[in-house]
């Protein structure tokens, strides 16, 4: 809820599947609407939509969420009619991408990426869309923060926290090669102390052992 009085708190929710990101999420939004403050932009797959909306009548039933699923050609109105009265605005990653001079014109309390690693190819149109959305602060939830390369993390904390490493090449240059040959150690430890503070990473065992252990198939 401090993001909401303290806009320069920002950070990355990693924490294992079925802990509760969406409802820690959504709890933060109703403590902001209780504030006066929103709406607040939902960005996920388009799987999930659906669910975002479910989620918040579910648990927080005060607030009103309305769910864009298609483009204003099919929709039949602008966005601003469409969501107008909504604290929370959910929609996908494709029709974020392609009406996104339409989102950029409304005034949001904030962003939020939901599985965020749709977002990790920096040179894509939809990581340039997030980066570029004006918001007091951004949110990224993934259960995977980091799937292929330090890249992958680096995409997420150039949009929640862009001032931290603004160029890709020089991270590259200074931490994903030597951390990644593990050929330097100091550097590994030194991220690790700056990205502690942007990014909250709980698994299971820490919290819920009652969950059934994952279960993985190798294909």
């Amino acid at each position: 809820c401090d993001v909401v009085t303290r806009p320069n708190i920002i950070m990355i929710l990693a924490d294992d599947m079925g802990l509760g990101k969406t409802l820690q999420t959504l709890a933060m939004m109703a403590h902001a609407a209780e504030q006066g403050s929103g709406p607040f932009l939902v960005v996920a797959p388009t799987s999930v939509v659906g669910n975002w909306v479910a989620e918040a009548a579910k648990f927080v039933p005060g607030l009103k969420a309305v769910a864009v699923r298609e483009s204003q050609k099919r929709r039949g109105m602008p966005l601003d009619q469409y969501i107008e009265g909504a604290h929370v605005v959910v929609t996908s990653y494709a029709l974020f991408r392609i009406e996104h001079e339409a989102y950029q014109q409304q005034t949001w309390a904030g962003l939020i990426l939901d599985e965020a690693q749709h977002v990790k190819n920096y040179r894509g149109r939809t990581y340039r869309c997030a980066r570029e959305l004006e918001t007091p602060f951004k949110i990224a939830i993934t259960g995977t923060p980091l799937e292929n390369s330090l890249m992958d993390l680096w995409a997420l904390m150039s949009i929640v926290a862009p001032g931290l490493y603004p160029d890709p090449q020089d991270f590259a240059d200074r931490y994903q090669r030597p951390i990644e040959r593990g050929s330097d150690p100091a550097m590994l430890a030194l991220l690790q102390r700056r990205r502690r503070p942007l990014m909250r990473r709980r698994t299971k065992e820490e919290v819920a052992t009652d969950l059934p252990p994952k279960i993985e198939q190798v294909l």
